[in-house]
């Protein structure tokens, strides 16, 4: 289950490279889940910068949170 205001999707990743994620995450004493998002920010600020970057966040937490509206035993598009 998604944390309250967290956006949950499935990801479709090379196993190796989520093996290498969760070795991070157990060496930062995080979750995987955690150690994608910093992973993800982190290389976001690379490429925005640090303003840009707040300026994105802020402007995504003043929308309300997307939902799924499928019912829990569709599949996701492209899935079915």
């Amino acid at each position: 289950m998604a944390s309250p205001g967290k956006k949950a999707f499935a990801l479709r990743i090379d196993p190796a490279l989520w093996a290498e994620v969760e070795r991070l995450a157990a060496a930062e004493l995080r979750s995987a889940n955690a150690q994608a998002e910093l992973l993800l920010r982190e290389a976001l600020r690379a490429r925005l910068g640090d303003a840009a970057l707040r300026r994105v966040l802020a402007a995504g937490a003043a929308r309300p949170a997307a939902t799924d509206a499928r019912a829990p035993d569709d599949p996701a598009p492209g899935e079915g």
